[in-house]
């Protein structure tokens, strides 16, 4: 009896391992640990603005209006903000180079196409081909 088929890869293509030398694997290997390495110093020094606006609004708030602790609050949010964003940046660069490791690294997680270069020269971490990322965003 056959096996039905999975249909979450039904149509798919296979992935394949990317052609590409050691020397070139190597290079993006350096730009991607390069990468994480500035989103990981940017988000240790936000997690540190955000201690210092914890810090400031704990012993400068004494006689603040509503207008002040509003805007002590905000400027809090946006940075916990701003965290969460470089957080899942630095996953992003952490999946790309686990996909580099798998040899999966410049293939469309959906469609199995390979990524143009160019769009993994200008977002090294994207996982998914163009017209796949288009049809994402539509929905």
């Amino acid at each position: 009896m056959a096996k039905p088929a999975d249909t979450r890869t039904a149509g798919r293509k296979p992935v394949v391992k990317a052609d590409r030398s050691a020397a070139e694997t190597e290079k993006i290997r350096a730009a991607l640990a390069a990468r994480y390495d500035e989103l990981r110093a940017e988000y240790d020094q936000t997690l540190s603005d955000i201690t210092e606006l914890q810090r400031d609004r704990l012993t400068d708030s004494a006689g603040d209006d509503q207008a002040d602790t509003g805007t002590k609050t905000f400027e809090r949010e946006q940075e916990i903000s701003l965290a969460n964003s470089i957080k899942e940046r630095i996953t992003q660069v952490e999946r790309a180079l686990e996909r580099l490791d798998e040899g999966t690294y410049g293939w469309c997680e959906r469609c199995g196409n390979p990524i143009p270069v160019e769009r993994l020269a200008a977002f090294p971490s994207a996982t998914l081909c163009v017209t796949c990322k288009q049809l994402e965003e539509r929905r």
